[in-house]
């Protein structure tokens, strides 16, 4: 007896299935790749309990007759490709005929189509791949899909789904990136019986972008212009540098209309922002990228959102040169200046005193304004509480504090130290209440779908730390509250980086702890401390009364200590 044998077709849909159909997300990709590609003008998703309850999936496309619509689920059946040499030419967002058998293996799947000229269409029931009823039906024109009970006959694949609101988050954000990558298309949007978003279509990709961004933000968009070389086209939108986050989740690429992730375009981007991004952050930003199909292979990842460019270098550059185009700074405009015309016969002569000339400040020349005041500079010994004696001398670049012990010198870090105790007051809080102040006017932020749902999941650590968060509406999150021993001038950009770095961190186990929460709320909050010299006696009196001076939250050293004997040695004295 043969040990290989040939997979039923149902078994061998449910394998593709866990290719093709990772969670609820996955279905909507599919199914709304399907419409895109039937010349829908309208999608409607809707979806119950985070898809996996329901998922339906309307359009107004073409259509399929009776025929073609028992066709689509068979395995490897298509419309899309007639040769292998089409392969190499793709110009449809599905190609390969397994998403609709593959779907309708793992669900109580139903099908409703009409073509536009046919007098009834066709309804088709399915369950867990075996075809229960095939019967004409009144519908308008277009196809509506349904997958209920998503992998019902696989509990092994349906217990690894996450939380309802998550898996809702992630088809929200399935849905935004092709409502981003099909501006010409409406786009609907229900969950639960709620409505989540309705998108008209709009005639330009700028309109699609200021839909999805809000008003705030979309007045920061900066254009790329299209730009055009060696058969490949590029154009899109970038926010300011500021606005550079940890993760990637902002920088949204569409080649040929298709959603893609893509190391080179990434690359790209962040060269191209080289000098104004920090080491680690990733400049926001929306390409939509035209090459001709012969140059990409679409087919190298089973849920098709990477590809492989045979000439990867060209890409980089048509990249950087859009980006070199929409990020140079504006020509200067030069000051129209009258100037009278000389009267005949009389030369122009130069008064004196006219023309002024600035010889250049040597290279170690001190401006005056970051020289420290004379009033600020002690020579006197201060005494200060628990803390060490310690003569202050000045400050160095308005940024470390110079002073003298009776070992040698010492150099110490003020916002490392406002990083201490602003971690050791948030850590001690009295009677289990950390004491907050309410915002005068609450901070608004535009979270990712994923994010939003994740920040409101963890509300409860993030309100011991004292944030106080709710949803707003829509993706946009509302925080009421920050711990009062912070500084808050400007909340907005303190919040939106501190959500940035919780949210992509490496470890998500311990991604909303208390104590990390506390370490990364003194560490910004020390950001925004401006040293000042005046200030050091009282800010080394505050230091040593915490447990631990000598460090900040993180590990760094609050103040460093160079003896005199090392000095000497360095200088090669006594030798």
């Amino acid at each position: 007896m043969p040990k290989i044998n040939v997979l039923p077709d149902i078994l061998a849909s449910q394998v593709a299935a866990g290719e093709v159909v990772e969670r609820p997300a996955s279905v909507v990709k599919e199914l709304v790749e399907n419409s895109i590609d039937a010349g829908a003008r309208e999608i409607r998703v809707e979806i119950d309990r985070g898809g996996t309850a329901l998922i339906r999936v309307s359009d107004d496309g073409c259509g399929m007759s009776r025929e073609d619509a028992l066709l689509s689920l068979e395995r490897h059946a298509t419309s899309k490709l007639r040769t292998s040499g089409d392969l190499a030419a793709i110009l449809t967002l599905g190609f390969r005929g397994e998403a609709v058998p593959s779907i309708a293996s793992v669900s109580r799947f139903r099908l409703v189509t009409r073509e536009t000229d046919a007098v009834a269409g066709t309804e088709i029931f399915v369950d867990g791949g075996k075809i229960r009823d095939v019967r004409d039906a009144g519908c308008a024109p277009g196809t509506v899909i349904e997958a209920k009970a998503l992998f019902y006959n696989m509990p092994a694949r349906r217990k690894f789904l996450r939380a309802e609101t998550t898996e809702a988050a992630h088809v929200e954000h399935q849905l935004r990136l092709h409502a981003l990558a099909a501006p010409n298309v409406r786009f609907r949007l229900r969950r639960d019986d709620r409505e989540i978003f309705d998108l008209p279509a709009a005639v330009k990709s700028a309109d699609r972008v200021r839909q999805l961004l809000g008003n705030d933000l979309s007045r920061e968009l900066i254009p790329l212009p299209l730009t055009h070389g060696n058969g490949i086209s590029v154009e899109g939108y970038v926010l300011p540098a500021s606005h550079a986050r940890k993760g990637r989740r902002h920088q949204f690429v569409f080649l040929n209309g298709r959603p893609v992730e893509d190391a080179v375009i990434s690359r790209a981007l962040a060269e191209g922002f080289r000098g104004a991004v920090a080491d680690g952050l990733h400049p926001a930003a929306w390409l939509w990228i035209e090459l001709e199909p012969t140059l990409v292979d679409v087919n190298v990842h089973p849920a098709k959102r990477e590809v492989r460019f045979h000439r990867p270098v060209d890409v980089r550059d048509a990249v950087l040169e859009s980006l070199a185009i929409g990020l140079r700074p504006p020509a200067p405009m030069m000051p129209q200046r009258a100037v009278e015309s000389p009267a005949p016969n009389k030369s122009l002569e130069i008064a004196p005193g006219k023309i002024h000339f600035h010889a250049p400040q040597p290279l170690l020349a001190i401006s005056p304004e970051k020289s420290p005041a004379p009033a600020e500079t002690e020579d006197e010994i201060l005494p200060l509480g628990n803390a060490p004696d310690f003569r202050i001398i000045g400050m160095l670049h308005q940024r470390f504090v110079i002073m003298e012990s009776d070992d040698g010198l010492v150099l110490f870090d003020p916002k490392a130290a406002w990083e201490r105790i602003f971690y050791e007051k948030m850590i001690h809080h009295g009677n289990g209440v950390l004491e907050t102040q309410g915002l005068l006017v609450p901070v608004l932020l535009e979270l990712d779908p994923r994010d939003l749902d994740l920040v409101l999941r963890e509300r409860m650590a993030l309100q011991e730390a004292g944030i106080e968060v709710e949803a707003f509406g829509g993706n946009t999150l509302q925080i009421r509250s920050l711990p009062a021993c912070l500084p808050t001038m400007d909340p907005r950009p303190f919040l939106g980086g501190l959500l940035d770095e919780l949210l992509h961190d490496s470890s998500p186990g311990a991604r909303f702890a208390f104590d990390r929460l506390a370490k990364l709320l003194a560490k910004r909050a020390a950001g925004l401390i401006h040293p000042r010299l005046s200030e050091t006696a009282t800010l080394l009196a505050d230091l040593f009364q915490c447990e631990l001076p000598y460090c900040a939250a993180d590990g760094r050293p609050t103040l460093t200590e160079y003896s005199l004997k090392e000095l000497d040695r360095r200088f090669g004295i006594g030798r």
